[in-house]
């Protein structure tokens, strides 16, 4: 069913976003009225009803092997999904859900901000009560669907004297007074996915949009982070495989030396090599996605498949553009897109150096 979608609703058009640095909202109600959208929210607004996060799993894997990067979906599922349907109220959910599984709300969540990346508890967006409201200033970037987001669940610092029990999650919804998008981001890759600066300046936000309870949305974080890192790890491995097949088509077709290269004992070490890494990365993986299915993944595991898998895409993907010589460097080539789409992956949701860190402080306590 979604290769039937990204066929029908996106292979034809995906081009043009890239040209115009976002995709349409036609795309987003397409995948709404299909069911792509909500798959774990409750079917009494519209969602999936399942809790099998396989389907998610197999949405994101299928975008990342067609190479359609513009396709915000996964952000949606994947990462803002779990605050909207464990931490809000029954008022905020029949507000909001139903539109999120419908496409008509687009969602981003706000936590990088320009002086902090990685380091969560650097947050300075600041949010203070008022009555009843929340009035927010700071500023935030690279936040994915920037743009065109309907609801941006911020991350806001609530008490400065509390350390990370001072952090609460408010949403901000489109046309909100105070609050603005910034430049849209241009990117070296993922060029059709929108991703844009925004700005609070004395943004009054009612006090019925915290979501969640006060102070708690580092914690709130800390446990959907491991969610958000395996859907980069996925994406990530499912990339480089289809990279890697196709590269294998390539070398038994392109002929040097009178021969085709896949003959040269270089490509086939090369091959093997890389076969072997995506194999043994699959398998942990999909270990890791059992266990996130069983909600038994703890955050040193959800580390490493992410730090493992992002970093295995990236020498696999440029070993791939090398054994396609020249043709690799040329965009016409899926390659060469993938390389540039691909190297991002190591970046965000957490850097590779911070993955290791976590790793480090868990096991040697």
């Amino acid at each position: 069913m979604v290769r039937d979608f990204l066929e029908k609703e996106v292979a034809p058009y995906h081009a043009d976003w890239e040209s115009q640095g976002h995709v349409s909202r036609d795309v987003w109600l397409a995948a709404g009225k299909t069911g792509l959208l909500g798959v774990d929210v409750e079917e009494r607004f519209g969602g999936g009803g399942t809790d099998d996060l396989t389907f998610l799993w197999i949405l994101t894997e299928e975008i990342s092997r067609s190479g359609f990067s513009g396709l915000g979906f996964p952000l949606a599922n994947d990462v803002v999904t779990p605050y909207l349907t464990e931490l809000t109220t029954e008022e905020q959910k029949e507000r909001w859900l139903p539109r999120f599984c419908s496409g008509e709300m687009i969602t981003a969540i706000a936590m990088t901000e320009p002086g902090t990346g990685s380091d969560l508890q650097g947050i300075q967006t600041k949010a203070v009560r008022d009555g009843d409201e929340w009035v927010i200033n700071g500023a935030k970037t690279f936040i994915t669907n920037g743009i065109m987001s309907d609801l941006v669940v911020v991350v806001a610092k609530t008490d400065a004297e509390a350390g990370s029990h001072g952090f609460s999650l408010i949403a901000v919804e489109r046309d909100t007074p105070g609050f603005e998008r910034g430049r849209h981001l241009d990117k070296i890759g993922m060029v059709a996915q929108d991703t844009a600066e925004l700005s609070f300046t004395d943004c009054r936000v009612p006090a019925s949009n915290l979501i969640g309870e006060e102070g708690k949305g580092f914690m709130y974080l800390m446990q959907n982070l491991p969610r958000e890192r395996m859907s980069i790890a996925i994406a990530s491995t499912a990339g480089a495989e289809k990279v890697l097949e196709d590269t294998i088509t390539y070398v038994k077709d392109r002929k040097a030396f009178g021969r085709p290269i896949a003959s040269l004992q270089n490509t086939r070490f090369k091959v093997a090599e890389l076969t072997t890494k995506l194999a043994v990365t699959r398998a942990f993986v999909d270990r890791c996605i059992t266990e996130l299915n069983a909600k038994k993944l703890g955050p040193a595991e959800a580390s490493m498949a992410k730090y493992w898998a992002t970093e295995t895409a990236k020498e696999v993907i440029d070993q791939c553009l090398q054994l396609h010589g020249g043709y690799g460097y040329m965009r016409e080539y899926p390659v060469a897109k993938a390389y540039l789409d691909n190297r991002v992956q190591t970046i965000y949701g957490g850097t590779t150096e911070i993955m290791k860190e976590i790793i480090g402080r868990i096991v040697l306590g």
